[in-house]
């Protein structure tokens, strides 16, 4: 319960500065759970992406910027193969995760290590039960803890426990739309993935929304590593340890957070952030 009150009472400002202190505090850096090396990536014959190159922390929260149509969701999406779902869809490069080939990975695997929210809250025609539930079950439930604890445990994590545990069998559709995005931010938790990939996880919700969602990303930072694209750059500045500027398929800059918003070293990059175009 305390994170959703602490979301609600911290104003932005008050936020921001925590962030600036907790980043100043942070743990020495570790090596990168994920590794993505000259990534080119194709939409039948267009271009999508152009020689990415970057090192993403493990246990850090990176965030992507750039104006719509740069690439940032398309390189989200490379991350765990979801652009398959994608005819003629196709990259070229290496992404390793923990130094292993996710190319030469079973998919299914892959995606149980690297989860994915959405844009759109996209709860299913479920019950808030069953749609925790549903990841476990397609895994085989094989933990000696019951499917019940192990349910009460992701919507835990998901800061989102106490306003559902007196309805769990309700539809999910029920909820609103801040509480719809937490319940699928609960469901890719419940199988304990390495690393969570956000697309505009708060684009449609509320302050107060986005606010839970913030305060929830800095509570799971320490279970698993988290890449969000956003398009509000507040929101990276306030959460991210580190932030990469992408411009028209390519990244144009990647380093701390701080550095990107206050030094960039690419006038691209100051162009954006100060509102001078996108």
């Amino acid at each position: 319960m305390s994170v959703i009150m602490n979301a609600q009472l911290l104003t932005p400002e008050a936020r921001e500065d925590r962030s600036e202190r907790r980043r100043a505090t942070r743990l020495p850096e570790v090596a990168p759970r994920l590794r993505v090396i000259d990534l080119d990536f194709y939409y039948g014959k267009t271009q999508a992406l152009h020689g990415v190159s970057l090192d993403i922390a493990a246990n850090r929260i990176t965030a992507l910027i750039g104006p719509s149509g740069c690439g940032k969701s398309t390189f989200l999406r490379s991350l765990n193969r979801m652009y398959e779902t994608v005819r003629h869809a196709r990259l070229e490069g290496q992404i390793l995760l923990d130094n292993e080939s996710t190319l030469e990975m079973d998919v299914s695997q892959l995606r149980r290590r690297v989860g994915m929210v959405f844009q759109k809250s996209n709860p299913f025609p479920k019950s808030i039960f069953d749609n925790v539930a549903y990841g476990l079950r397609v895994n085989g439930w094989r933990s000696k803890g019951s499917l019940e604890d192990a349910v009460e445990r992701s919507l835990i994590r998901a800061a989102l426990w106490d306003e559902v545990k007196d309805k769990l069998h309700q539809s999910a559709y029920a909820l609103s739309g801040g509480q719809q995005q937490r319940l699928c931010i609960a469901r890719a938790l419940a199988v304990d993935p390495e690393v969570l990939l956000l697309d505009e996880p708060c684009s449609a919700l509320d302050p107060i929304a986005t606010a839970k969602i913030e305060e929830l990303l800095f509570g799971l930072e320490e279970q698993c590593t988290i890449v969000i694209v956003t398009h509000n750059m507040q929101q990276a500045a306030r959460v991210a340890d580190f932030t990469g500027f992408f411009l028209m398929g390519r990244l144009v800059e990647f380093n701390d957070t701080a550095i990107i918003f206050k030094t960039p070293a690419k006038k691209e990059t100051e162009d954006y952030i100060t509102g001078r175009f996108g």
